[in-house]
């Protein structure tokens, strides 16, 4: 009669179930907004990525142009050539990328327009021009000019 008198307290099996089951339902919410969140940073990585590789090229870019007496293009070689009396810099055009000697620029450029005084143009004399990024760029554009001088209308 003394083993019916001492009870032990406890849990009982279905209580442990239901415990162990809101437990994972918690867990799966929470591997699930953790997965939503490093979802949002790639995209955050992503784009910052994409931002800095856009306006490194567009401060080249603009060095280079300041800094020469002319800009050539070369549509066979996909090329843009900043010419000064001390050196040339020249910029390929890739599917996928932009090179400038050493330096690759990841911009994915889909169109190109040159202009002078204004006009948009295919002769060898520019002055400015347009680049067009990739879809995934958001289409961005980078404009680009320089101050004409009497040197780039003495010299053919």
């Amino acid at each position: 009669m003394n083993s019916q008198k001492h009870k032990i307290a406890a849990f009982t099996l279905s209580e442990l179930i239901i415990v162990i089951m809101i437990t994972v339902i918690v867990v799966g919410i929470a591997f699930s907004v953790l997965q939503l969140v490093q979802k949002q940073m790639f995209g955050i990585k992503t784009n910052f990525q994409h931002t800095t590789s856009m306006t490194l090229l567009e401060q080249s870019l603009t060095i280079d142009a300041h800094r020469s007496n002319h800009i050539q293009y070369d549509d066979l070689e996909n090329t843009l050539h900043f010419i000064s009396e001390i050196d040339t810099v020249s910029y390929r055009f890739d599917k996928t990328t932009v090179q400038k000697a050493t330096d690759t620029f990841d911009v994915v450029v889909t169109d190109t327009k040159f202009y002078f005084e204004g006009v948009e143009t295919n002769s060898n004399k520019i002055d400015a021009f347009k680049l067009t990024a990739g879809k995934e760029f958001r289409n961005a554009a980078i404009f680009i000019y320089k101050r004409n001088t009497a040197n780039t209308f003495m010299n053919p």
